[in-house]
């Protein structure tokens, strides 16, 4: 069996194991990843892989990792930078993975049981049209669940990570686990779970709220989203974290970065932490960009910016 997947080439493997019985799913091969974020960068994965079902989740991990198959778990594609040579090995989707479902209700809370691939704004939504309070301030954000847990997302005070009760992942080796959120280190844009685990899903906790006063809020917060972000143009969301006492687009804007550019990617006139993608624009530009953002930013105020997107592909990380 070694001997003879010693001698076949990397596609044929990938194929072998995506086309047998024990995979369910979609598989989409040399996939160009800009296809699949938000910023409209990146190039091929060598097989893009949506399993239909935990199980397939589970048999699909369980043969990559027995040939040393590398994967990477996708969510939305927001707050994600892909090189330009795509990402070698299979990348994960979680995008059938989309059910919500409320578990409790009590007077004065609601509990429900959310899968990593549905889509950061149907959750929103549902808590929109019951009442559910805790998570006003995630509208407009994009992405799914899972992307929102790794990167612990929030705005105006609100984050995923003070909402959840638990977190139910996947191992490389297909072990399923659930993570009391207790005892996870839960920190500004980081959840601390376990590397290269796939994110099944998660308990959430809101309270019971009037259903137009949520509403009211939302659209409070979008209204504001609107003004100060360019929620509409191609873009990966903020690209620096923000440091000790200082907003990253405040230093990045006070250091006269608003509209420096590289190639079609250029910093935002309307939010200095948003790198807009003008048409065509690359990783290496984004890269590039970066760079010179940082650079300036130390050189004005000495302080030294750390990405809060998520870079990943054939190439080393940033």
């Amino acid at each position: 069996m070694l001997a003879r997947e010693a001698a076949m080439g990397d596609k044929e493997l990938l194929r072998e194991i995506l086309s047998g019985g024990a995979f369910r799913g979609t598989v989409l091969y040399d996939e160009p990843m800009r296809n699949h974020t938000t910023l409209r960068i990146g190039g091929p994965a060598d097989a893009l892989a949506v399993p239909g079902d935990v199980i397939a989740l589970r048999n699909l991990l369980v043969q990559a990792g027995e040939r040393n198959i590398p994967f990477t778990p996708l969510g939305g594609g927001s707050n994600l930078l892909v090189d330009d040579d795509g990402i070698e090995g299979i990348v994960i989707s979680a995008a059938s993975l989309n059910r919500i479902m409320v578990i409790e209700e009590k007077e004065d809370e609601a509990r429900l049981f959310v899968e990593a691939g549905t889509p950061l704004q149907g959750l929103v939504a549902l808590a929109k049209e019951k009442g559910y309070s805790g998570i006003e301030g995630l509208v407009g954000i994009p992405g799914s669940l899972g992307g929102a847990l790794k990167g612990n997302a929030g705005s105006f005070g609100c984050e995923i990570g003070k909402v959840i009760d638990t977190v139910g992942i996947m191992t490389p080796y297909g072990k399923v686990s659930m993570l009391d959120a207790r005892n996870l280190s839960i920190s500004y844009r980081r959840i601390n779970l376990p590397e290269e685990c796939i994110i099944l899903s998660a308990n959430v906790r809101l309270r019971r709220d009037d259903a137009g006063g949520v509403a009211k809020r939302m659209s409070a917060f979008l209204s504001e989203k609107r003004e100060k972000q360019p929620i509409a143009e191609w873009s990966a969301g903020c690209v620096f974290r923000n440091s000790e006492g200082a907003h990253a687009g405040k230093l990045i804007d006070e250091a006269a970065c608003k509209g420096m550019r590289r190639g079609d990617i250029e910093v935002s006139s309307l939010h200095a932490n948003f790198f807009i993608n003008r048409g065509n624009g690359l990783a290496s530009d984004f890269l590039a960009l970066m760079d010179a953002v940082q650079e300036r930013v130390l050189k004005t105020f000495g302080v030294v910016l750390e990405p809060e997107i998520r870079i990943v592909g054939r190439k080393s990380k940033k």
